[in-house]
């Protein structure tokens, strides 16, 4: 049996990536723990088929979180049994690559994004400064590793030569039909960030007669929240918060159209490969999507978005309204989920996940 630690910055509780990874490597038998924070508003965790643990924080936000939540990261880490740490992004990869060192145990990086790329990494001088440091300082030591999105594996190779892996985020491939949508509406679930086009999505809907459900948090609620009310939206657009993963997947199922936006500022957008494209995918969901390199390309194979290029709110709700009225247009993108679904899910995913730690560390 290897024991196998992952390490993030956020809650556990919402992140689909790491719960699937880390059923896949426990169900093969090895001892899978995934370390992650604890705030006030965490609700109790859920269970899952591998270890987990949330260290506590005084610090949700800025860089006192960054610090305090590696140095307790770190010393957590000093005592714990481990054949591989894997770091899951950049802001978690410093301690892990020193208690690697300090210990001589192999050390994988999980990138779910071109972290100095965000845009509120990007936008902020002194902030992209030092993340790209830490950067330049940790990937070259990061030689194990995988990522997303071909084109972000491609950038990850030209600027400091690692061959990283792809491993998308495709969901579980389940059973089953699409389901009667009776009350229609709208969905954006995921991560409220910067980047994430909201100040253009929450005007368009003035333009659109069916409500938005908007699932998830992040560092630009506050902004969304102001923007709705400005707009005199409250009764038309709905924040629900964090939703657990398998409640989520029921207020997927019944929705109507998808949103998939990000806004081309920071190559960590262009190149995404995002969740939610997955999730509305397996859902049989058409959704509303912007037309960049990785949707293009699957989007080529099987046409289950609307790819939009102008992120205008007259454009965005043209696309909309046009998706609600083109019930042709509407079924043939609901059919070809269904056969995209066939080849895009975790079951082939997991496959490179598997080969991937039985060539770095096997598993027996």
């Amino acid at each position: 049996m290897k024991h196998l630690i992952f390490v993030v910055t956020n809650d556990l509780n919402y992140d689909q990536r790491m719960i699937r990874i880390c059923t896949s490597l426990a169900d093969k038998g090895n001892q899978v723990l995934l370390v992650g924070r604890r705030t006030n508003r965490s609700i109790s965790i859920l269970p899952q088929p591998f270890k987990q643990k949330r260290l506590p924080v005084w610090f949700t936000k800025s860089k006192w979180f960054y610090i305090e939540y590696n140095f307790r990261l770190l010393f957590y880490l000093l005592f714990k049994k481990a054949d591989l740490i894997c770091a899951v992004d950049l802001d978690s990869i410093l301690p892990v690559y020193i208690i690697s060192r300090l210990k001589g145990i192999v050390r994988v990086h999980d990138a779910h994004e071109l972290f100095c790329e965000m845009k509120e990494v990007v936008s902020r001088p002194r902030i992209y400064r030092f993340w790209k440091k830490v950067e330049q300082f940790a990937l070259p030591k990061f030689i194990n590793g995988y990522t997303v999105s071909k084109p972000i594996a491609n950038e990850f190779h030209k600027m400091y030569g690692l061959n990283y892996e792809v491993i998308q985020n495709t969901p579980v491939l389940l059973p089953g039909e699409i389901p009667a949508r009776n009350h229609k509406y709208l969905l954006y679930q995921g991560a409220i960030n910067e980047g994430r086009s909201f100040e253009t999505l929450i005007p368009a809907m003035k333009q659109v007669n069916i409500p938005l459900i908007i699932c998830g948090d992040g560092n630009f609620m506050k902004q969304a929240i102001a923007l709705v009310e400005e707009h005199g939206l409250q009764k038309k657009i709905i924040f629900r918060g964090k939703i657990p993963p398998t409640e989520l997947r029921e207020i997927t199922l019944k929705a109507f159209i998808g949103i998939t936006l990000f806004e081309k500022s920071g190559l960590s957008n262009y190149y995404s490969a995002a969740n939610r494209f997955f999730d509305y995918m397996h859902a049989g969901l058409p959704q509303l999507c912007v037309n960049y390199p990785v949707y293009n390309e699957i989007n080529d194979q099987f046409k289950v978005a609307l790819l939009i290029e102008d992120l205008g709110p007259d454009s965005i709700a043209r696309e909309l309204n046009r998706l609600i009225a083109d019930e042709s247009l509407y079924r043939e993108l609901q059919l070809n989920c269904l056969l995209a679904r066939e080849e895009f899910n975790w079951q082939k995913e997991e496959k490179k996940l598997l080969a991937f730690y039985q060539a770095h560390l096997p598993l027996g």
